[in-house]
C-alpha cells in the first residue's frame, strides 16, 4: 500500500497532511465565504448558527483550519445547501497529482457582489438574457471584436 506525501503545513504546528489537502481546505473555505456573503450573513451570525467562534469561521474561510464532516454537515444546513456544494469547482488534479489552487477571482470581493446582484434578478428569463449577454460579450472581446465598431 502507497501513502501520499507528507508535508508540513505552511510552519503551522498542526498534524501533517498529505499534499494537496491545504488546498482543498482552501477551497472549501472560499465556498463556506462565498455562501455566507450570497446569504448576507456576518462571519458571527455563522457562526452562532453553528456553535462556534467567529474566529473560527474566518480560519476555515481562510483555509487555515481543516473542517470536520460533522462541522461540514452544521455549514450545509445552517447555510442552506448540500455539503456537495463546498466539493462544486474543486480543482483538478494537476502535475504530480497535486491540486491546481482555485482561480483568484472567487476571493474577490467584486466577484461576490456581482453573484449576489445576478441572484437578485428574481425573474429566470431575465437572469438567463443577462448571462448570456455576459458570455456573448466576454467571446466578442477575446475573439477580438470592437465593442464600437460593430464586429
Amino acid at each position: 500500500m502507497t501513502t501520499a506525501p507528507l508535508v508540513r503545513a505552511r510552519g503551522r504546528s498542526r498534524a501533517k497532511l498529505p499534499a494537496g489537502l491545504d488546498v482543498i481546505d482552501a477551497h472549501i473555505g472560499l465556498r463556506v465565504k462565498l455562501r455566507r456573503t450570497l446569504a448576507g450573513l456576518s462571519q458571527s451570525a455563522l457562526a452562532e448558527r453553528v456553535g462556534v467562534t467567529f474566529q473560527q469561521v474566518q480560519k476555515y474561510e481562510n483555509g487555515a483550519t481543516s473542517i470536520t464532516a460533522a462541522r461540514l454537515w452544521q455549514l450545509a444546513n445552517a447555510l442552506d445547501v448540500p455539503v456537495s456544494f463546498f466539493f462544486d469547482g474543486l480543482p483538478g488534479a494537476g502535475r504530480n497529482g497535486e491540486l491546481d489552487p482555485p482561480p483568484p477571482e472567487f476571493d474577490r470581493r467584486e466577484t461576490l457582489e456581482l453573484v449576489k446582484c445576478y441572484y437578485r434578478l428574481t425573474h429566470p428569463a431575465v437572469r438567463h438574457r443577462l448571462f448570456d449577454l455576459l458570455k456573448a460579450t466576454v467571446s466578442a472581446l477575446e475573439a477580438g471584436d470592437s465593442p464600437h465598431t460593430g464586429g
